[in-house]
């Protein structure tokens, strides 16, 4: 599988897309007013403290007070024996949130989840500073390895030399992904550096006001090379020189064997052109995804989910239906677990599959989205399909999906998706007229409203316009604007 990173820099906007096998796959984008702060520390103040929550709000200097769970705060442990022969740590049960903090405690905490929607961020006092190969945990003197290095060999090998490396140190760590292969010298390279971070830390921690940022997460470009350049990335396209220039240093100290791999580009097209990369983002903001088969996908993000919903569309299969809905539904597969890469959803997700009778039909598909789902950076839990088609699963997300960082709610529908007709427009606008005369003096009334429904009313409601100024004893005069939206209107006495 070949893949590259495209790296697009704006004055005020940063995008940086993955590409596999000529395929967008994953799409990040960060602007210089809205930066998001997942991985950032803060030295925070605690404002609320809701017992019946399990939970307090944190000011961190953010707009909104940030949520801090009881769950989410560091308390003594005890180590016991895991699988294995390794070692484990087994938190105490979780004491009221009453006992861990009070209101107006100053408390270091670090963003988990950025604010979304209505809902602030995230925290927790369990505080990680990711390397290239490494994340430090600071309060958890413990060494773990990701469930994604599967070699027992070689996860007994980086687990020996991370103890080595870590010494003394009451720190802990967790090998990442990245770390498969690692050298020694490059992983006591990350402990080096973790090092040296965890100390300006805690420096910043005993100087800085409350509601004060202590510790800021990487900028885009470089956390992407941190989290996503792998083996398998034959190339990182930056199309501009400063950034460049800083990609090239970050990799040279972090990871010198792939710096040959960043690119610097210069061609005439803009960069996000190549692979047809603009256009995927512009179809990823759309309802409908269609499928090779002629069948589709309609997703449909809301507060509480996503839903998937899969059609045949015109494929009619070559023998029979059961044919047809299998091979869509295998197709649909890929495409969902793609499409939420590449849309960046999260939380619960549903996806509403095509009947199928066949068990083993039913169980190849779900297989299928499961490896689909492999090559996805964001943890995923798939559930068996339920007897109606459905399968549930969740993704973890940490920011906005793609749509909310770049749309926003229609202004015409306020988000509803839908409008008004406008023979609902006109009677409410009859009915407003009756109760501004009932209420207000007025020899005449003008409204002002979007030209379909002024052309409805002189048209088809000229007779209940009569009526109307017969009741009401007011001439009433309709008036066109082209900038109005079909719901808009006002009723002016004159």
């Amino acid at each position: 599988m070949s893949e590259e990173i495209l790296i697009n820099v704006t004055p005020r906007e940063t995008r940086v897309g993955v590409v596999e096998n000529g395929v967008l796959q994953e799409v990040h984008v960060e602007r210089a007013l809205k930066r998001g702060y997942v991985g950032n520390i803060y030295r925070g103040r605690v404002s609320r403290v809701m017992p019946g929550m399990q939970a307090a709000f944190v000011e961190i200097g953010l707009e909104r007070a940030a949520f801090l769970h009881a769950n989410d705060i560091v308390r003594a442990t005890q180590p016991i024996e895991g699988e294995n022969g390794e070692a484990a740590a087994m938190p105490t049960p979780t004491p009221p949130i009453v006992e861990l903090v009070h209101e107006g405690q100053d408390i270091v905490v670090q963003v988990v989840k950025d604010p979304i929607g209505s809902k602030g961020a995230r925290l927790s006092t369990h505080l990680s500073i990711p390397s290239r190969c490494l994340v430090l945990l600071p309060y958890a003197k413990m060494i773990g390895v990701s469930v994604r290095i599967e070699d027992e060999g070689e996860r007994a090998r980086l687990k020996e030399l991370v103890t080595e490396l870590a010494g003394p140190e009451p720190l802990g760590y967790i090998v990442r992904t990245n770390a498969e292969g690692a050298s020694r010298e490059a992983l006591a390279d990350d402990v080096a550096y973790l090092g040296r971070v965890w100390r300006v830390v805690q420096e910043n921690m005993r100087r800085v006001e409350p509601r004060t940022r202590i510790y800021e997460e990487l900028a885009l470009p470089l956390r992407a090379l941190r989290d996503l350049m792998r083996g398998d990335v034959e190339k990182v396209r930056v199309d501009s020189r400063e950034t460049y220039d800083k990609t090239l240093t970050f990799t040279h100290k972090f990871m010198p064997e792939l710096a040959e791999r960043i690119e610097l580009y210069s061609g005439e097209r803009p960069i996000f052109d190549l692979y047809g990369v603009e256009d995927e983002i512009q179809r990823a903001l759309k309802k409908e995804v269609p499928l090779k088969s002629g069948g589709y996908l309609i997703v449909d993000q809301t507060e509480a989910m996503t839903t998937i919903d899969v059609n045949t569309g015109a494929f009619l299969g070559h023998r029979n239906l059961e044919e047809t809905v299998y091979k869509t539904n295998l197709e649909a597969a890929q495409a969902a677990a793609r499409q939420l890469r590449l849309r960046n959803l999260g939380g619960i997700i549903i996806i509403d599959f095509i009947d199928m009778t066949d068990a083993e039909h039913k169980r190849q598909v779900l297989r299928m989205l499961e490896k689909s789902l492999a090559h996805d950076h964001a943890k995923t839990t798939v559930y068996e399909m339920s007897n109606l088609g459905l399968v549930e699963m969740t993704r973890k997300r940490t920011t906005e999906s793609l749509e909310r960082q770049l749309c926003e709610p229609c202004p015409a529908c306020d988000g509803r998706g839908s409008v008004k007709t406008a023979e609902t427009v006109t009677y409410e606008i009859f009915r407003e007229i009756t109760r501004a005369v009932r209420q207000f003096e007025a020899s005449s009334l003008l409204v002002l409203a979007a030209q379909r429904v002024v052309s409805r009313i002189l048209d088809e409601e000229s007779a209940s316009v009569a009526e109307l100024e017969e009741f009401t004893g007011k001439t009433i005069r309709f008036q066109a604007e082209e900038h109005y939206a079909q719901e808009q209107y006002d009723v002016v006495l004159l």
